[in-house]
Formats: C-alpha cells, structure tokens, sequence
C-alpha cells in the first residue's frame, strides 16, 4: 500500500499542499494539463522553487485576472461536473468544498445551500483543490495520513470581519481530530487546508510503520513569526507491516443499569465499526450495586463511530477517554495444515528472531465438531505445523 504522510509542523492550506506533491514527484506537466480541464477562464499558476531555513521547497501562487465573486456550493459543483476532469477527480474535490459548505453553514447558522464561498471560492481554492486531488491520484497514493494539527491563537481577517483564530470553520472541520495548542499569533491552518487534511486523510495520528520512498516540502506564503520555516512536509513510501495504530484511543463507561443480554450484540457492531479490542469485565460500584466496566481501544479514525454506538446501544449517559501508545509484534495470516484439514492462523515475529503460531480457534473448533475429536486436538497439531 502505497502511503503519504501529511507531516503538518506548520499547519497546512491549499497551496501548501499543492506544492509539497510537486517537490514530491508531481510533474508540473501533468499537473497544468489536468488543470487546463476546469476550463477556467484567465489564471495562471506560478511555481517557484525556493530555499526556507535550508530546506529545498516548492510555492505555488494562482494569479487570476477574474474579479473575486462569492460561489455557492451548486456553483463549484456545476463548476466541476462540466469539467473534462475524471470523474473520481470531481467526486473528491466535490466532496472538500462539500465539507467546506458544511462547516461554513453550522458556524454562521445556515443552510448548506445558502453559504456563500467567499475567500474559498476564488479560483486559487478551487486550483488548490483540484490540483491536490489530482496529485494524490497522480503519485499512486492508496491512503493518507495527517499528523495532528496545531492551532494558534489570535485573530484573522476575512469577509466577516476580524474572527478568532483558530478559525470558526477551522473549529468544525476539526471535530474529532488530533490537534494541539501553538503559541503563536497568526494562522497555520487556513478552512482549506483543514478540509482537505480531513477528507483526504484516512486517519490522525504518528507516521505509520513504512519505507520512505519521497519527501516534498510545500512552502506558505507567508513568513512564521518565530522565525520558523513555514513549511508542509510530504513523506511518501510504502507501509511496512500489518495496519495496525500505534496511537490508540483507550474508551471506557461503568454500566449498573444495563442489561447483558445485549452485549453479544453490541460487542459485534463495535467490532464491526474498527474497534480493535473489546473488555467488559463484573465489577462492584457505589452502594454495594453489581456493575460492569466496558472498556475498549481503538484507532483515533474509528473513535468517534464507536463512541456514538456506546451512547446508543448501552445505558451510558457518559464516557471517559485518552491516548495510549501501544506496541505490537508484526504478524502475518498463515493457514495450517492437520490430519482433519486446514486452518487459519497467526505467524508472530518474536523480538529475538523466531515466531510462534497461533491457531483460529473458530476454525479448529469447526474440524473438532466435523470429525468427532477434541479441539485441543486439532489445536495442538495446528500449533506443530509451519506456513
């Protein structure tokens, strides 16, 4: 899987984005050709190469001779359906602008439909966008990753007047998502970048197990105050092992008002919504009551899924969170050979060199019933046989 990781120390935007996939390998060729096909009338896109506290970056500027004017989101996508551009590249950016619109309307109290795209829809958003798009499906990336965001504190300009930064929408957009606090009075994550870092990002967290192959970096426009370079880095390269979050979100609830009954089902949809490890164990709560504690961990991506299935399916009315780092062996799928037939299993690396098995019981326990013998029959001669 072919994997690139938003490293984003400086905050992201459009442009910034756009020029990292440059140094990354886009080729400006392609990327002007694919451009040409919005059909958009006098703009011209500007890229320079440039040197920001010693590191080799790319910028990227649109200058356009059309007049500023607010879009709404029925515009850009007209916009772009009458476009020559492939259609998952106008599915994608359909789909930022979308979210765009979303937070724009929650922030100022709107329909979706009525938000006007004031700086957004100016041509150098709708070029930005595009252009990203295209250049993740240019580089062949099957998923991205984002680094948690930062968020600094000040104030911001815009057609509103002057807003807190981070900026509403920027609010929005990141529900649900890693960010942390920058002590710093100017903006690194502009309602752009923040759109498109979520919906191109499958997930949040630390750079994932892989093999670097390529790094771009993508210069601001503007200069950092603290002297800092103003810069998104692009790591590009194939992941390594099984995908498996080192970065877990550690959920828990004490439950003395529910019944267990439910817990097969309910522990079967929050399996099926990417919860990597479920416990609900007996515990004795306030008053002498008998309870339980449900505690489960999960990847940041899937966390927001499963906190609603908890709030839901039990008799929770609040959940406790947090971080963890984890760490786990690599292992690969095998299947395994017995007199009765074949079984699934695990191969796990061992830190010292060497690997143990571990039999599906499901699948030793299907031969077990089929042939009249007992599991841990079957089981122990899976654990004797390698891949």
């Amino acid at each position: 899987m072919r994997t690139c990781y938003f490293d984003c120390f400086s905050g992201i935007s459009g442009n910034m984005l756009l020029g990292a996939l440059l140094a990354a390998g886009l080729s400006e060729a392609e990327l002007r050709s694919e451009l040409a096909k919005l059909r958009l009338p006098d703009w011209r896109l500007e890229v320079k190469s440039l040197i920001k506290n010693g590191l080799q970056a790319v910028m990227v500027r649109v200058r356009s001779g059309e007049e500023a004017r607010p879009r709404h989101l029925a515009d850009i996508a007209a916009l772009l359906e009458q476009s020559a551009l492939e259609e998952d590249v106008v599915r994608r950016a359909l789909a930022v602008f979308r979210r765009l619109a979303e937070a724009e309307a929650r922030v100022h109290g709107q329909m979706t439909d009525k938000v006007h795209f004031h700086e957004v829809g100016a041509v150098d958003a709708l070029i930005d966008i595009v252009g990203a798009v295209i250049g993740l499906r240019s580089l062949g990336i099957d998923e991205a990753v984002c680094s948690p965001l930062p968020m600094p504190r000040g104030w911001v300009r815009c057609q509103h007047g002057e807003l807190p930064l981070p900026a509403p929408a920027v609010c929005e957009l990141l529900k649900d998502v890693p960010v942390h606090g920058e002590n710093l009075a100017q903006e690194l994550v502009t309602p752009t970048g923040a759109a498109l870092a979520v919906e191109l990002a499958g997930s949040f967290g630390p750079l994932p197990p892989m093999r670097i192959e390529r790094t771009g970096y993508g210069a601001g426009t503007r200069e950092r105050r603290d002297r800092r370079p103003n810069l998104l880095r692009l790591l590009i390269g194939q992941r390594q092992d099984a995908e498996e979050a080192q970065l877990v979100e550690v959920i828990e609830t004490q439950l003395d008002d529910w019944n267990p009954e439910f817990w097969p089902h309910v522990s079967a949809r929050l399996l099926a919504a990417g919860a990597l490890d479920i416990i609900l164990s007996p515990v004795q709560m306030k008053k002498g009551r008998p309870g339980f504690l449900l505690r489960l961990i999960a990847d940041p991506a899937h966390a927001a899924r499963l906190k609603d299935i908890l709030l839901t399916e039990t008799s929770a009315i609040g959940l406790r969170f947090h971080s963890e780092r984890r760490l786990t062996l690599p292992r690969t799928a095998v299947e395994l050979a017995t007199p009765w037939g074949a079984v699934r299993g695990k191969k796990v690396e061992l830190p010292g060199g060497g690997c143990r098995i571990k039999p599906e019981y499901e699948d030793c326990a299907r031969l077990a019933r089929k042939h009249d013998v007992p599991v841990q029959q079957v089981h122990a001669a899976a654990e004797k046989k390698d891949a």
